[in-house]
């Protein structure tokens, strides 16, 4: 099975400070609806494992996020994209949650329930949490420059063997291009 995990924020759509409290916050990032519409193509499986601590900090319900997620889903239809799965840890960071980026819990029941090994599997993300809790999983971890990215690539000490592209549709480009 071709599998790849996605964050959400910062990788699919843009990423806010205040956080996505309404669908209408929810921005796409037509580059990265394109790239997942070419996974699609290539017969991957595209899940996505992100924190919505909106939800524990009592800023969105799960309609709201729902709704969201309706959108996301419309958006990629659009490019002829879709999401075969979607991961969310609704806990607020304090409190110590093992679902919560940074730690693996996510990747963990991604792992389980899809019924593989996550060695190799690629997980994007923007976030220095993304990428310690794909490391924690066993995946591979690539940080995008959009979102936090270009933050996170700048102050934060990333551990070795991360790869670094502009977007998701860069490393897209590099993922599927045919093997020389």
């Amino acid at each position: 099975m071709k599998l790849i995990i996605l964050d959400r924020d910062g990788v699919l759509n843009e990423e806010r400070e205040d956080f996505i409290k309404t669908p209408e916050e929810w921005v796409p990032i037509d580059s990265s609806m394109q790239a997942v519409s070419r996974l699609n193509e290539a017969g991957y499986r595209v899940v996505l494992a992100t924190n919505q601590s909106g939800i524990g900090r009592g800023m969105i319900d799960m309609d709201t996020l729902n709704r969201i997620h309706q959108k996301m889903h419309n958006s990629l239809g659009r490019f002829g994209g879709w999401v075969d799965a979607i991961f969310f840890c609704p806990d607020a960071p304090d409190t110590g949650s093992y679902c919560r980026k940074p730690n693996p819990g996510m990747f963990e029941d991604i792992a389980s329930r899809c019924e593989t090994d996550l060695a190799d599997v690629p997980a994007v993300g923007d976030k220095l949490a993304d990428i310690q809790a794909a490391k924690a999983a066993g995946a591979r971890p690539i940080l995008v420059r959009t979102g936090y990215g270009r933050q996170t690539e700048k102050d934060e000490d990333l551990p070795d063997g991360v790869e670094i592209y502009d977007d998701l549709y860069s490393f897209v480009d590099e993922l599927l291009a045919p093997s020389s």
